[in-house]
């Protein structure tokens, strides 16, 4: 592939004046220009964006770092998020795996949101402290140039667990998150801190994954050592869905047998029959938001640490149990 110094030497110019003719610099002659021009347009040239945006110290480009892609978590959440970049007239990249962290300290991007927790809080304070852009929205980290927009994962499960005691239960399975997941972690506390304040409920805490399939291994679990009517509190949609699937082939009735609740109010548990009872918040917004907050931060602007609130769909009436 040819490189400036190609140019340079068939046009016979040096090489900083094929830079300023290949960037539209006034410096340079418009014959000698379009000659420089011609040259690399015959040489099949391409620019070097690393070294380009390192110069100019800017890719108006902005990278989105998940854990991974599956399940139907983040259409809505990377729409919010191109859509708060394209406002200011940057683009988005979406990222996941260790490789990609790279793109940060060689400047491909401007900046980036992380909700992944395969980066260590160590990491993204070592880039901070090197002036990085970034937001987090899966942690709690402080730093100046680190901005947070975080869902309010405590209040929406004590929401749930406060809406299972509302129609009776003294009873409830919690099916959790990944070990290394913020939001499963806050979830749990929050559930934690609601059943110390009822000593006379039961507690049962069964471990899962995120995922459909560790719903659905959970739901055979009660179903074989069900003894009467309780409450279960996934920690996300994919898994009460995993569950509500697994369930619906068995003889237990959800909605009168179990009460089933999830979190996330991803679009296909609109569609359960019965609806699936979960807490609902703007995925769309949450990522806008954090693009928003990431590009005042490159912009040198005032933010202030952000909060996505939540609110409870409810399922179908169980009435007293």
């Amino acid at each position: 592939m040819a490189n400036i110094k190609d140019i340079a030497k068939q046009a016979g110019v040096s090489i900083s004046t094929v830079s300023y003719a290949l960037n539209g610099s006034p410096k340079v002659t418009e014959e000698t220009s379009a000659k420089i021009l011609a040259i690399a347009k015959e040489l099949h040239y391409v620019p070097n964006a690393a070294a380009r945006n390192l110069k100019r110290q800017e890719t108006k480009i902005i990278g989105a770092f998940l854990t991974d892609f599956s399940g139907s978590f983040y259409g809505d959440l990377l729409q919010g998020m191109k859509e708060g970049a394209n406002q200011r007239g940057y683009d988005l990249v979406v990222c996941s795996g260790k490789q990609s962290h790279q793109l940060l300290p060689q400047r491909m991007i401007d900046g980036a949101i992380v909700l992944d927790e395969k980066f260590s809080n160590e990491e993204l304070l070592k880039y901070a402290d090197l002036g990085h852009k970034l937001v987090v929205m899966d942690r709690d980290l402080k730093h100046p140039n680190i901005n947070q927009v975080l869902l309010d994962n405590k209040a929406g499960a004590t929401i749930a667990m406060e809406h299972m005691i509302e129609l009776g239960h003294r009873k409830v399975y919690v099916v959790t998150g990944p070990e290394g997941s913020f939001d499963s972690r806050q979830r749990l506390q929050a559930v934690k801190q609601t059943i110390g304040r009822h000593p006379d409920m039961q507690y049962i805490e069964i471990e899962g994954d995120f995922n459909k399939s560790a719903g659905a291994h959970a739901g055979l679990q009660i179903a074989k050592e069900y003894p009467g009517p309780a409450a279960v509190f996934c920690l996300n949609d994919e898994m009460a869905i995993g569950m509500y699937d697994y369930l619906m082939t068995t003889d237990i009735r959800i909605g009168e047998d179990i009460h089933l609740i999830g979190f996330d109010n991803i679009e296909v548990s609109q569609y359960t029959q019965p609806r699936l009872a979960t807490i609902d918040y703007s995925k769309r917004k949450w990522g806008s938001l954090a693009s928003e907050q990431l590009l005042k931060l490159i912009a040198g602007e005032e933010v202030e640490q952000e909060r996505i609130y939540v609110t409870l769909v409810k399922g179908k009436s169980m009435g007293s149990v």
